[in-house]
C-alpha cells in the first residue's frame, strides 16, 4: 500500500487526487494532509482521511521542520499547491527522496536548478502530473532519460485564440475564467488566456526531459485531445492522447507505472477531425516572456512568475485589463537584475522583489 503525503489538498489537482484514493482504498493511504487554509474543506478531509499530519500554512508555527515532517512517511508527495509557494514544499520532498508527483509547475520554472540537482543528490524521482509533460513521459516509456529529437506541447489556445487586439483589451476577468476545454483554478485558467501557463510548461519540459529550449516547441490544438508529442531522428513522432481531463495523469502519477481503470476511452470516430495551428506569438506576448526568462536563467523565472502572481490577481479584481498582465511582467523584468539561483533564499528574496515591483506598477505604491 503507498503511503501519499497530498500537499494543497482542497485544490482542484488535490480534490481529483483524493478521488483515486477513495477509488482504491486497497492500493492508497493518505499519512500526511496540507493546505494554505484551515477552512471548512480541509477540516472535512482530515476528518474523512485521517492523516498522521495535518498541515495548514496559515498556522504554520515552527518553519521548515513542520514542512520536512510532512513526509517523514510516505512513498509519494503529490505536490499540488500553488504558485511558487509550492516550491519549499517540493525540495523539502526531494531532500527526503521521495517520489514526487509534481502538479506545481511553478517549482521548475522558478526551481528547476537546484529541484533537479537535489533530486540527483538524493535519489528522489519526479513523476510529472501536468497532462502535457505526462503525455511526454508515458511516450517515453516512462523513461525521463531517453534519446528524443525535440518536444511538442499543444495549447488550446484558450478562450480568446480568435479574439483581435482591440477585444482583448476589453475582455473582463469572467470572460478569461470561460476556457473552453479545461475546467481549472482562477490562476491557471487566466495564465492559460495568456498563454503565459504554455510558456511555464515549456521551461517545466526543459528540466523534466533535459531538452534545450530550442528542441522544445509548442502549437496550437483547440480540441485538447491530443496532450503532446514526442519526435525521435527517424522522423516518428510518438503522441498522447485523451479528453482533456485531469483525472488520467493524476491517477498515473500515483499508480506509475501501473495502469489502472479510470476514465472513458477515445472515441475517435466521435471526435471526426483534429486541427493544429502555429501559436500567434504576438498576440499573447506572456508566451514571449516566458521563454525570454527561461534563456536568460537564474533568477528571472522567478521575477516573471512572481510579478504574474501579482498581475493575475489584479486582473481578477478589476484592477488592470488583460493587455496589462504583460506589461506588469514585462517592467518586472526589465528592472530587476538576473542573479544565478544559488539557493532557495536567492530565489525567495527575487520572488518577494518582483511582487513589490509588480505592485508598484500596477497600484503606483
Amino acid at each position: 500500500m503507498k503511503k501519499i503525503a497530498l500537499i494543497g489538498c482542497t485544490g482542484s489537482i488535490g480534490r481529483q487526487a483524493l478521488d483515486v484514493v477513495r477509488r482504491y482504498p486497497e492500493r492508497f493511504t493518505v499519512t500526511a494532509l496540507a493546505a494554505n487554509a484551515n477552512g471548512e474543506a480541509f477540516r472535512a478531509l482530515r476528518e474523512e482521511f485521517r492523516p498522521r499530519i495535518a498541515f495548514c500554512a496559515e498556522n504554520r508555527r515552527g518553519g521548515q521542520e513542520e514542512i520536512d515532517e510532512l513526509f517523514s512517511d510516505c512513498d509519494v508527495a503529490l505536490i499540488a499547491a500553488s504558485g511558487f509557494a509550492g516550491l519549499s514544499y517540493t525540495l523539502a520532498a526531494v531532500r527526503a527522496g521521495k517520489t514526487v508527483a509534481l502538479a506545481n509547475k511553478e517549482s521548475l520554472v522558478c526551481g528547476g536548478e537546484l529541484v533537479m540537482a537535489e533530486a540527483k543528490r538524493r535519489g528522489a524521482e519526479i513523476v510529472p502530473v501536468d497532462s502535457e509533460h505526462s503525455a511526454i513521459f508515458q511516450a517515453l516509456h516512462f523513461d525521463r532519460g531517453a534519446k528524443f529529437e525535440r518536444l511538442v506541447l499543444t495549447a488550446s489556445g484558450g478562450p480568446f485564440l480568435r479574439a483581435s487586439e482591440e477585444e482583448l483589451a476589453r475582455v473582463t476577468a469572467a470572460d478569461a475564467l470561460r476556457h473552453p476545454t479545461w475546467k481549472m483554478g482562477p490562476k491557471i485558467t487566466v495564465d492559460s488566456a495568456t498563454l503565459l501557463n504554455k510558456g511555464y510548461e515549456i521551461l517545466e519540459a526543459k528540466w523534466l526531459f533535459g531538452a534545450d529550449l530550442d528542441r522544445i516547441e509548442a502549437v496550437v490544438h483547440p480540441e485538447s485531445i491530443v496532450h503532446s508529442l514526442v519526435y525521435f531522428e527517424d522522423g516518428a513522432a510518438l503522441a498522447q492522447l485523451g479528453y482533456p481531463d485531469m483525472g488520467v495523469p493524476i491517477q498515473l502519477a500515483l499508480t506509475y507505472p501501473d495502469r489502472l481503470p479510470c476514465a472513458a476511452p477515445l472515441d475517435l470516430a466521435a471526435l471526426g477531425a483534429l486541427h493544429f495551428f502555429p501559436l500567434p506569438r504576438e498576440k499573447f506576448p506572456c508566451f514571449g516572456l516566458a521563454l525570454q526568462a527561461g534563456k536568460e536563467g537564474g533568477t528571472a523565472p522567478t521575477v516573471l512568475n512572481g510579478a504574474a502572481e501579482i498581475a493575475v490577481r489584479a486582473f481578477l479584481q478589476g484592477g488592470i485589463t488583460f493587455p496589462q498582465i504583460a506589461e506588469t511582467v514585462e517592467d518586472a523584468l526589465s528592472r530587476i537584475p538576473r542573479t544565478d539561483a544559488a539557493d532557495f533564499s536567492v530565489l525567495e528574496e527575487a520572488d518577494a522583489r518582483a511582487r513589490a515591483v509588480a505592485t508598484r506598477y500596477i497600484y503606483g505604491k
